[in-house]
């Protein structure tokens, strides 16, 4: 039959030409695995570090005495410079406070108030205070998670909660 024959080609789709792919598609690697399991070895300096350390070999020094002189001599930005270098950010210490044990939500005020207390005797910052006082209401929720857990407990095995 001369209408039964398939012609190849007449549509645009079957005529299109096929792009050949370069890289694999997706993740190259396995997930959780990089191509360089071992990373980088240890003590293993960056390109640019090593360059500028051969590009100030024996001038350090100097720069440095230079950097402290313009320092003396006004310049902000050098002060800035010679300070940022040498003394490290300052970070909140660790203040160990008592805090009353917390076995139920009554015991909450007492905790607050001696965390309160050290604030005001200036044993810790503000910011620690924040911080302290999270953990407590934490704590309090893991509380009252334990209470509703034995008493949904209490309730499943017919007894009557406390």
């Amino acid at each position: 039959m001369p209408g039964s024959e398939k012609h190849l080609g007449d549509r645009m789709s079957d005529i299109a030409p096929q792009i050949k792919q370069y890289r694999p598609r997706g993740r190259p690697f396995v997930k959780g695995q990089s191509g360089n399991p071992a990373g980088r070895k240890k003590g293993c300096r960056n390109w640019a570090t090593r360059m500028a350390a051969i590009y100030l070999d024996g001038e350090a020094e100097a720069l440095l005495r230079r950097t402290v002189e313009l320092a003396h001599a006004g310049s902000g930005f050098h002060m800035k410079l010679a300070l940022d270098r040498t003394l490290p950010p300052l970070r909140e210490r660790p203040a160990p406070i008592a805090l009353p044990p917390i076995a139920s939500a009554a015991d909450l005020a007492p905790a607050m108030d001696a965390v309160l207390a050290a604030v005001s005797r200036g044993e810790i910052t503000t910011s620690q205070a924040v911080e302290l006082s999270m953990v407590v209401a934490t704590r309090l929720r893991a509380v009252e998670a334990d209470e509703f857990n034995r008493r949904l407990s209490a309730i499943e095995h017919g007894d009557t909660p406390e």
